[in-house]
């Protein structure tokens, strides 16, 4: 399942970056081609712009050229030729006259009564033309106020002046020639470029900003809509990216020759947000049917390899759980066949070499125990032997049958028919034994007693483990204490454990010594027995593992406390023989081996 998951969300992932990588690209693309469109028509639109200012200018050369620069006016009028220029391109024109530098009307047509009180010296397209010399001049829209017109009908014109040299009894002065033009032929023109939504459009403005077309140039001058014409007048030719109005728009700037005009396309970025929705929703169905088509394919793979995984897996939970000849599971692809069988392979080599490894440590620790217990010295015997031999020459009888008997109790439980193992309560007895006959030895001059909890005189424990340290606790603690020696012995239990202390009012030991005592072999005591706190606590040891053994407590002049620590492990036959076999891994009753 986690390697499906896992190929699953890597593969769907590569999806998304891809499709995610493509819609972009496809809508960078679909930007530039509108980008291009735009351009497209803005170059269209300013050829037809360019074609129409062209045919104006021609109108100007027409009359320079051929009519003024041909007339002195002093003997020559101009008014035939001008009428037939007009009458060729009235679709075009609204009136077309001439004026000297002091702004009097030389020749018009059609009409030619000027209006009273009319000042042309002051009108801009006069002074442009005035002071650019070489060049010409066209103007933002205006009506047409120069003339009276008897049908009371007024014009909205853009004039086109330029400065003349016109001649009068043989000397040139300076003339201005005016050509207004009809405003509707070129409003029209841009009107057909203007066919999109009201949201996308273009419009016209001179080189300063001023606006000479625009769609919705009414509402502009009514102050109910608003152009960022000043703004784009600085921009050079080719699309930018503006936020007005909190919308973001994609402009297009053309300009158009001769006259510094820019024609300016808007289109808002939600026209092609609107545009691109089509081709979302595609990518999105396109990229919903490639992951449902790459989690099916996912899963037929996965599979293949996972659930061959997944059994081996389970065969390896089952080793680990302790069941050292599991069935491990050999199928699936090669490779996973393979580790199959290699890892059946490895677990057979593994379990033969732990069973040649318990081997060799039952046979380790027999051998321990049994060199363990060949320790123990007949210096013991002969000295209470030797005893009784004093007894019996005393004629001390009853003593000396006290101690036979009690040396006799001491070796049954010793030998205990060949047993490692035997119940607390004998061990307990095997020890009340030695000190009955020690205390006769060293004739009553120390104490003893025995406080044993019912409840553990029937659990397992070492043999021989209380003897030697009551006769540490003797030689290394009362000895010599003249009547005032104090030993006790206590059995107690202690959760899953059994405890056993004994303790003296001796000579007690230093920190140092209570360090090494369990360490180090230089340190056990040679007297007595020759079985030392080591012996035992190595033979508990090797018996119930390393969690248990004996624990000192010691300060110089106020005694020892020697603590044995076994596990509480009630004694049975079967428990007994399996101890003296082998360590003892507890389970249910048994608590299990402390580490």
């Amino acid at each position: 399942m986690g390697l499906a998951l896992s190929f699953t969300m890597v593969a769907l992932f590569a999806v998304g970056i891809f499709g995610t990588t493509m819609y972009n690209l496809v809508a960078h693309r679909m930007e530039r081609m509108m980008s291009e469109s735009s351009g497209q028509l803005l170059d269209q639109t300013a050829t037809n712009l360019e074609t129409y200012l062209k045919g104006m200018r021609r109108v100007s050369d027409t009359m320079y050229y051929s009519v003024i620069k041909d007339k002195d006016l002093a003997v020559d009028s101009m008014a035939q030729e001008m009428n037939l220029l007009y009458d060729v391109n009235k679709e075009n024109l609204i009136s077309i006259a001439c004026y000297t530098g002091d702004g009097e009307l030389v020749e018009a047509v059609p009409l030619s009564a000027e209006k009273t009180g009319l000042d042309v010296t002051r009108q801009q397209w006069f002074t442009k033309a005035v002071n650019q010399m070489e060049n010409f001049h066209f103007s933002t829209p205006h009506v047409q106020n120069l003339f009276d017109d008897p049908s009371y009908r007024y014009y909205w014109v853009i004039s086109l002046s330029r400065a003349v040299e016109l001649t009068t009894n043989g000397s040139a002065k300076l003339g201005v020639l005016l050509v207004d033009m009809n405003y509707s032929s070129m409003e029209q023109l841009l009107e057909k470029a203007n066919t999109g939504t009201d949201s996308e459009y273009l419009y016209l403005m001179d080189a300063d900003g001023e606006i000479i077309y625009h769609p919705k140039q009414k509402l502009i001058y009514a102050g109910l809509y608003e152009e960022n014409n000043m703004e784009t007048a600085n921009w050079d030719d080719g699309s930018h990216k503006e936020y007005f109005h909190g919308e973001k728009r994609l402009v297009t700037v053309k300009t158009v020759s001769y006259t510094g005009w820019k024609i300016v396309s808007v289109m808002p970025m939600s026209v092609l947000n609107v545009g691109m929705y089509e081709t979302r929703v595609l990518f999105v169905l396109v990229l919903l049917l490639t992951m449902m088509i790459i989690i099916i394919l996912n899963q037929l793979v996965s599979s293949s390899i996972a659930h061959p995984l997944e059994k081996l897996n389970d065969s390896v939970k089952e080793w680990e759980a302790g069941n050292m000849s599991p069935d491990i599971y050999i199928g699936g692809l090669t490779e996973v066949e393979h580790l199959g069988r290699t890892l059946k392979s490895t677990v057979e080599q593994i379990r033969k070499l732990m069973e040649d490894v318990l081997m060799e440590q039952e046979e380790k620790r027999k051998s321990e125990l049994d060199a363990l217990q060949s320790q123990i010295n007949p210096h013991f015997l002969y000295n209470t032997l030797e005893s009784i031999t004093w007894m019996i020459e005393g004629e001390r009888y009853e003593d000396a049958v006290f101690m036979i008997s009690q040396l006799a109790s001491l070796f049954r439980i010793s030998l205990s028919k060949g047993k490692t193992i035997i119940r607390i309560e004998d061990e307990v007895k095997h020890a009340q034994n030695y000190m009955n006959i020690q205390k006769i030895r060293y004739k009553n001059s120390f104490q003893v007693d025995f406080q044993i909890a019912d409840e553990i005189k029937d659990c397992c424990t070492v043999k021989l483990i209380i003897q030697p340290l009551l006769e540490n606790a003797i030689y290394y603690g009362v000895e010599g204490m003249d009547d005032e020696g104090e030993i006790h012995v206590t059995g107690y239990r202690d959760g899953d454990d059994v405890c056993i202390e004994v303790r003296d009012n001796g000579l007690g030991m230093s920190e140092e010594m209570v360090e090494k005592l369990l360490t180090d072999n230089n340190h056990v005591p040679k007297h007595g027995s020759g079985v030392g706190v080591i012996n035992v606590h190595n033979r508990i040891r090797i018996r119930f593992g390393e969690g248990y053994g004996l624990e000192i407590e010691s300060e110089p002049d106020e005694g020892t406390l020697v603590r044995i620590r076994l596990p509480y492990i009630p004694y049975s036959a079967d428990i007994q023989e399996y101890l003296d076999g082998r360590r003892l891994e507890r389970s249910g009753g048994a608590a299990d081996e402390k580490n």
